[in-house]
């Protein structure tokens, strides 16, 4: 059997079958289990690679990025800082292995994204990005070989961004997403096709100067609401699956000591705005068969009632629809911290630690990296370091992005 016939089949599974019938009671924070242990209940969606972090520099900054001074990777955290970044444009291009630590050396992910300030208060930025998971033979479950596939996944990105005041910008980004992953084979009797999605973001910052001691600093504030988008199917099911609309809120502080040295400290927190996952069926508190939750599946089509949310209704109501209640609520925001030096503008190092809650995910890890500018080109490299038991496919793997900085040729200073 191919060495991705079961992430294929796992994928198809999740998507097309009903949640198990397994008994489960809520209680304040999570849903236990019959033994009275809480169960993980993490968010699921479709196009999950959107959320994949395509920047070697943030990358190694624990992914933070909706408020740092980075242009060039800007249209995937927030396109509103643009108009606020340090340089008038950019290009970067990023190279990210996926799964080397178990030996796959055709999945990886491409970014080519790039940046230009039209004038002091306008900016266009925009985003390529490739996901291959190489290529496959698609087998049944007796191992006979159904076809070949080479399944692949794209993003095209667009935004705009302009100051509404001085220290005030606003942005919006327009996306078209594809993702092809096992179009013309069958599972069960269904045919599998292509999820396609139009989105758009909605992002904000603040900047501002700031006196932080003796030391001339940069305080930015950003939030971005990215992927608010049409929901996906990978049939002709007319139950459709939710893309990974997130909200992001973050805070950078950059404070130059002197002329050759700059410090930056960054923030983000992310909560993806999708339903949550509710039990199916319930503990019998008289210890008899399971009982039907009733939120489950209220007009008795069987089909869990959050997959059938609209699509606003489901982002707004994500603040508060965990079975769990408010403690759970709050178990999915993810938590990110980075710290930045540059010397001279010309060498950085960069460190930077990212948490999910255990019952939501469990990814937690620590990222270091280093960054390098000489002339026209720049070079940035993370490495990452679990400290969970959840493995990551970027476990202990390196990453890069190369940056061209077009401003040498206008004979400005790198």
């Amino acid at each position: 059997m191919n060495k991705f016939f079961c992430i294929i089949t796992c994928i198809f599974t999740l998507i097309l079958s009903s949640e198990c019938t397994a008994q489960f009671s809520i209680e304040d924070g999570c849903i236990i289990d019959t033994n009275g242990e809480c169960l993980p209940n993490t968010i699921l969606g479709g196009l999950p690679f959107l959320r994949i972090v395509p920047d070697a520099a943030a990358g190694s900054m624990g992914d933070t990025g909706i408020a740092t001074d980075n242009g060039t990777n800007a249209i995937h955290f927030n396109g509103s800082k643009l108009p606020f970044v340090s340089k008038e444009r950019g290009l970067a291009f990023t190279y990210t292995p996926w799964l080397t630590n178990i030996g796959l050396t055709d999945v990886y992910l491409i970014y080519l994204s790039g940046f230009m300030k039209i004038d002091d208060r306008q900016s266009f930025g925009g985003g390529i990005r490739f996901f291959s998971l190489g290529d496959i033979n698609f087998t049944d479950l007796q191992g006979g070989i159904t076809g070949q596939g080479k399944p692949r996944e794209w993003e095209v990105a667009l935004g705009y961004t302009t100051k509404l005041a001085n220290n005030f910008a606003a942005g919006l980004t327009a996306k078209y997403m594809l993702s092809d992953l096992a179009t013309g084979q069958m599972v069960n009797g269904v045919d599998i096709t292509t999820a396609t999605s139009f989105a758009a973001d909605l992002s904000f910052t603040y900047n501002n100067d700031v006196q932080v001691g003796l030391y001339d600093s940069r305080l930015r504030i950003g939030a971005a609401i990215t992927n608010i988008g049409s929901k996906v199917t990978y049939t002709r099911n007319s139950v459709r699956d939710f893309i990974p609309t997130n909200l992001g809120i973050g805070a950078a502080l950059e404070m130059d000591f002197d002329e050759y040295n700059t410090i930056t400290f960054a923030l983000d927190l992310n909560k993806l705005m999708i339903p949550t996952p509710i039990p199916r069926n319930l503990v019998n508190p008289d210890g008899g068969d399971p009982i039907r939750n009733p939120d489950w599946d209220q007009d008795d089509n069987d089909v869990a009632d959050y997959r059938e949310i609209g699509l606003f209704s489901g982002i707004l109501g994500s603040f508060g629809d965990a079975p769990g209640g408010f403690s759970e609520e709050m178990s999915e925001i993810t938590y990110s911290v980075g710290v930045e030096y540059w010397y001279d503008k010309q060498f950085a190092v960069r460190t930077g630690y990212f948490f999910e809650h255990p019952l939501k995910g469990n990814r937690q890890f620590l990222t270091v990296g280093a960054g390098l500018k000489y002339n026209v080109f720049g070079f940035d490299i993370s490495y990452l370091v679990p400290t969970s038991n959840t493995r990551n496919p970027l476990d202990n793997t390196l990453r890069f992005s190369l940056l061209f900085d077009f401003e040498v040729f206008q004979g400005s200073n790198i």
